[in-house]
Formats: structure tokens, C-alpha cells, sequence
């Protein structure tokens, strides 16, 4: 599974302002949620809300495993859900560093969302796998960190021309 498949370019925010973890999360869950409504109105025949509020569940009942917060600045907040058919990513840039429980107790200040179906097994880990691997790139992530909108990272996400981005 390539990148582009997991993100698409409303999946990428940019200068998210949030000053909190529990924040954060309520604003991945919200953006999510209209992701997924939008994308998958068939598969979802519950109201705005309720999405929301079923994907910060899943999100927080992650967070109470241990902390996705994998370090140098960077979550990967992940969760499974029953109504999904496909893996779906949101990328999110924030404005300020929050504080995340990080393993290196650093602030968080690049999330990558992974959502996948309950059964999704090895696929979900594999997008897992290549999420981390790249952001492990500290030249990627330092031009990431320098975007200033949302269509120049997701041309850098996708190694799509900016001007494609849109």
C-alpha cells in the first residue's frame, strides 16, 4: 500500500491549533469523522457526532495501551473500526508542539492518523510500518516542519508536484 492511498489531500492539515493531547485527539476524531461520512456515507449510518465521539473512544482507548507519541516530535495515533472497508490516514501538522507522554518526553508536533477495519491484521501493520518508516527521515521531516500550507505537504507526503496537490 503506497501512501497516496492512505491519505488524500483533505486529509492533510496544516497549523492545527490545539494545546493538548486530549485536544488533538478530539480534533483528529472530528476531522476523521467527516473523512469517513464523506467517503464511506453508506458505511456509516450514524450522525456526525456519533462518529466522533466512536472514533475519540477508539483513539483514547489506544492512548491507555501506552502512548503513540513514537518520538522526535512525531504520533501515531491508531485505531480499529468495525464499519470501516479500508485503511485511511490523516496527516496533521500543528501549529505548537503539545505535550503527547512521548517515549523521549518530547512535545508532539507531527501526527499521522491510522485508521483501519477491525480485520484488517497485517495490512493495518504494514501501514503502520511504512508511516513510521518514513517519518524516521529527519531531511523529510525538517521539510515537512517547513511547510506552510497543506497542499505543499501533501506533496511532500505523496511525492506528488505541489501544483498536483490540490
Amino acid at each position: 500500500m503506497e501512501l497516496h492511498e492512505l491519505v488524500t489531500p483533505e486529509c492533510v492539515l496544516a497549523k492545527v491549533n490545539v494545546s493538548s493531547k486530549k485536544q488533538l485527539l478530539q480534533e483528529l476524531a472530528r476531522h476523521g469523522a467527516k473523512h469517513l461520512r464523506e467517503c464511506n456515507a453508506e458505511e456509516f449510518t450514524q450522525d456526525q457526532d456519533s462518529c466522533e465521539r466512536e472514533l475519540f473512544e477508539v483513539l483514547l482507548e489506544r492512548e491507555r495501551l501506552g502512548s503513540t507519541g513514537v518520538g522526535h516530535g512525531i504520533a501515531i495515533p491508531h485505531g480499529r473500526l468495525d464499519s470501516l472497508k479500508s485503511i485511511h490516514g490523516i496527516f496533521a501538522l500543528l501549529e505548537k508542539p503539545v505535550e503527547f507522554d512521548s517515549i523521549d518526553d518530547q512535545p508532539v508536533d507531527m501526527v499521522f492518523l491510522l485508521l483501519a477495519p477491525s480485520n484488517a491484521g497485517a495490512e493495518h501493520l504494514k501501514a503502520l510500518a511504512q508511516i513510521s518508516r518514513m517519518l524516521r527521515n529527519q531531511g523529510l521531516c525538517e521539510r515537512l516542519r517547513g511547510c506552510e500550507d497543506a497542499d505543499a505537504l501533501f506533496a511532500l507526503l505523496t511525492g506528488e508536484p505541489a501544483s498536483n496537490a490540490a
